[in-house]
C-alpha cells in the first residue's frame, strides 16, 4: 500500500473520531447506534479500514452531524482519485476499467508511456487483448466480461487517430518476448507493432535487452500532459496528480527514452523476438 494513501486514510480516520467524540459518543456507542461492530469503527478511525461513502454519511448521521457528510465523502474521493484497488475497481467488471481509461484519454492530448511486461493496451490486438485479460481475471475475483473489455479496449484505440494528439510508446524488450498468449497472437501483435514504426503523432520506441539501462527498467507507467501519471501493482492502480510525483516520473521516462531505439534499429529488434516465435509457430 502507497505511504501516502495511508496517511491520507489515517487523517481521514481522524477527522472520524474528532465527530464522533464531537458528539460525545463512545466508539461502542456509536457501533449500537449503527448496528456494526465496534471493531469497524475502531479500524475506521486507526486508518486499518477503508470506508465506504455509504459508510461515511452513516457515520455523519450516527455522530449526530449529517452536515459533515459531504466533507467526508469528499476526502475518501480524493483518497480514491489517487489509489485504486482493483477489487474495487472490478466490482463493476472488467469493461468499467476500460471505459474509464477512455475517458481519461479523451483528456489526454499528449501521452508517454513506459511498458516493461506488456504491449500497451491502446497497440494491443484483440486476440492479445483477450487473453491478457483472461489471464488477469483468474487472479481477481470480478464478473468475467471479458469480451465486453477486450470491445472496449479495441473502442479506445481510436484515439490513435487524432492527429491533434501524441503518443509515445516505450516497449521494454521482454514485452516483446513474454507470452500470455498463444505463439500465433503474439506474431501477430509483434506485426501490429511493426505498423507502427514510422513517423506520424504515435511513436514507438523499444528499449533493447543489451541497453546499459540509465535507470532500471522498474514498473509501467503513463504519463498524461505533464499533469497525471497512472501506474499499477498486483493489487491497485494509482493515479498521482502530485507535481513532485509526476515529474519524478518523467524523469524516469526521459532516462529511459535515452536507451531506446527507433525506426530500423526498431525494427530488427521486433524481427528478433518474431523469429524466436517460429519453432513454435
Amino acid at each position: 500500500m502507497s505511504t501516502d494513501f495511508q496517511q491520507a486514510r489515517v487523517s481521514l480516520g481522524a477527522r472520524l473520531w474528532e465527530l464522533r467524540t464531537e458528539g460525545g459518543l463512545t466508539g461502542r456507542e456509536l457501533a449500537d447506534r449503527l448496528e456494526w461492530g465496534q471493531s469497524k469503527v475502531s479500524k475506521l478511525e486507526n486508518g486499518k479500514q477503508t470506508p465506504t461513502a455509504e459508510d461515511l454519511k452513516a457515520w455523519a448521521v450516527g455522530a449526530g452531524n449529517p452536515g459533515a457528510s459531504g466533507e467526508l465523502v469528499g476526502r475518501l474521493r480524493g483518497l480514491e482519485t489517487q489509489y485504486r484497488s482493483w477489487r474495487r475497481q472490478l466490482a463493476g467488471g472488467y469493461r468499467a476499467v476500460q471505459e474509464a481509461h477512455r475517458a481519461q484519454a479523451q483528456k489526454t492530448h499528449s501521452r508517454r508511456s513506459f511498458d516493461p511486461s506488456l504491449i500497451p493496451g491502446l497497440l494491443q490486438t484483440a486476440d492479445y487483448a483477450r487473453a491478457v485479460l483472461t489471464r488477469y481475471s483468474a487472479i481477481h475475483t470480478a464478473p468475467r466480461d471479458i469480451e465486453a473489455a477486450v470491445q472496449a479496449r479495441m473502442g479506445r484505440q481510436d484515439i490513435l487517430t487524432d492527429q491533434s494528439r501524441t503518443f509515445h510508446f516505450l516497449i521494454w524488450e521482454g514485452a516483446l518476448r513474454a507470452r500470455p498468449c498463444s505463439p500465433p497472437v503474439l506474431a501477430a501483435q509483434l506485426d501490429r507493432i511493426v505498423g507502427r514504426l514510422g513517423p506520424g503523432s504515435v511513436r514507438v520506441g523499444i528499449v533493447p535487452f543489451e541497453a546499459e539501462m540509465n535507470v532500471p527498467a522498474g514498473v509501467g507507467f503513463s504519463v498524461h500532459d505533464g499533469s497525471l501519471v497512472i501506474t499499477e501493482t498486483w493489487h491497485a492502480e494509482m493515479w498521482l496528480d502530485d507535481p513532485e510525483d509526476v515529474a519524478l516520473h518523467a524523469r524516469a521516462w526521459e532516462a529511459l527514452q535515452r536507451n531506446a531505439l527507433y525506426g530500423a534499429a526498431a525494427h530488427r529488434a521486433l524481427m528478433r523476438a518474431r523469429q524466436s516465435l517460429s519453432p513454435r509457430e
